[in-house]
């Protein structure tokens, strides 16, 4: 019978009880490219998946292999595979599962960076529909024969909208299509999207999961809910080589990871192995300051208005309070027109300004001005995201020291 542990401990002993060489404590840096055998046949039977190994470093390394294992637990998942960065892991699925002719619906508060890459596609050909993801009766209006994915994320960047996750997640189910949950403003830490029946979840392992700005990376982890046989774009030669509920992460391992090349190098998965071990130490102390920073400025005249879950303001607020353990460390806040959003940034000695999130320290950006700019003011407005508005990822440092530094920007 196996122990059931905590969320930190099972992290913390995840490397230690799969017995690395030499009984480290953490799987040792492997920074072989390619790996040889004494039986041609081991080698065979690993590129034809009929034996687990590594071939080539581009699409499997032992440093990764241990990460993902990591972000497997966290996940209560089947297992997952780890990318370069989180873009290349949403890149990376979709060109690995879509064909010409399939349908994708996506929320229309999606990050800045992930519309940009959908509008790619977009212009490739696929069919990518944007709709209001905070209703599911929206999604259910939108679903067409050819629908193959539905894509959200937990909390919208930057404006903090949550989409209805739970009848998503059933409205999905009953259909039988792909439920792309992207976890990264949660991080498993705080919310696992296979409770509302997610079929794929995304994490960029370069925010909370590593959590100390010094290595990128992204995931997907397929939770086991998708039955993988009724997914008519499964490559036939996979169906031969493994079983049924290994057939979507093998083809977006091989059609996507080795094909697109988006490795995650085994360093930078070293990095992010280590700072994962205290996630949950560090979700605490940063949910708490961002609540009470978002309680300062929601009392403060200065500040027009403040975009954060754990506020009863906030539209979703008891959708966030019934799901999520804690309500995230993101926030948004709107300036007062007298005040120039430059300006006040600027006053701050303490909070960096950087374009980064889920650090340790605490940083803010001008949205509009940043990674929201190629949008356009038009599309800024749709997403509810106004020209003054500033992004704040609120890290660990000292409440105190904070709240002076804010307040003394504010005058």
């Amino acid at each position: 019978m196996t122990t059931k542990r905590g969320f930190t401990t099972t992290i913390l002993h995840a490397d230690r009880l799969t017995k690395p060489e030499h009984g480290a404590l953490h799987k040792p840096i492997h920074t072989s490219v390619t790996y040889g055998y004494d039986d041609v046949q081991d080698l065979v039977d690993i590129f034809q998946n009929k034996k687990k190994g590594y071939a080539y470093s581009r699409q499997g390394n032992p440093t990764v292999s241990a990460l993902e294992n990591k972000v497997t637990l966290m996940e209560h998942g089947l297992s997952t595979i780890a990318f370069s960065t989180g873009m290349a892991a949403i890149s990376a699925t979709i060109m690995a599962l879509i064909k010409k002719g399939d349908h994708v619906l996506a929320s229309s508060y999606l990050f800045g960076n992930t519309r940009s890459v959908f509008q790619t596609f977009t212009d490739m050909g696929l069919d990518i529909t944007f709709v209001d993801a905070t209703s599911a009766d929206n999604i259910r209006n939108e679903i067409k024969d050819s629908t193959r994915i539905v894509f959200v994320e937990t909390i919208a960047n930057p404006a903090t909208q949550i989409a209805d996750l739970e009848k998503i997640g059933e409205l999905c189910q009953e259909k039988g299509i792909i439920y792309m949950v992207d976890n990264t403003m949660t991080s498993p830490y705080l919310f696992k999207p296979v409770d509302v029946k997610a079929s794929l979840v995304i994490n960029s392992l370069t925010k909370y999961i590593g959590g100390h700005g010094n290595a990128l990376g992204g995931s997907v982890t397929d939770t086991g809910l998708y039955n993988w046989e009724n997914f008519p774009n499964i490559f036939e030669g996979f169906k031969k080589q493994v079983k049924p509920e290994v057939l979507g992460m093998t083809q977006i391992r091989k059609k996507g990871l080795r094909d697109a090349g988006g490795t995650l190098a085994p360093e930078a998965a070293h990095s992010i192995s280590v700072g994962s071990e205290t996630l949950a130490l560090r979700m605490e102390r940063a949910c708490t300051n961002a609540f009470s920073l978002a309680t300062f400025f929601e009392a403060h005249p200065m500040i027009k208005k403040v975009y954060y879950p754990g506020l009863e303001s906030h539209p979703q607020h008891n959708l966030a309070a019934r799901l999520f353990l804690k309500y995230g460390s993101l926030m948004s806040i709107e300036l007062d027109e007298s005040i120039d959003c430059f300006a006040f940034l600027n006053k701050l000695k303490l909070v960096v300004k950087s374009s980064n999130l889920g650090d340790t320290r605490t940083l803010a950006i001008p949205v509009a001005h940043t990674i929201f700019n190629e949008l356009g003011l038009e599309k800024r407005a749709e997403m509810e995201i106004s020209e003054s508005m500033i992004r704040l990822s609120i890290g660990i440092e000292d409440l105190d020291d904070l709240l002076h530094d804010f307040k003394s920007a504010l005058g």
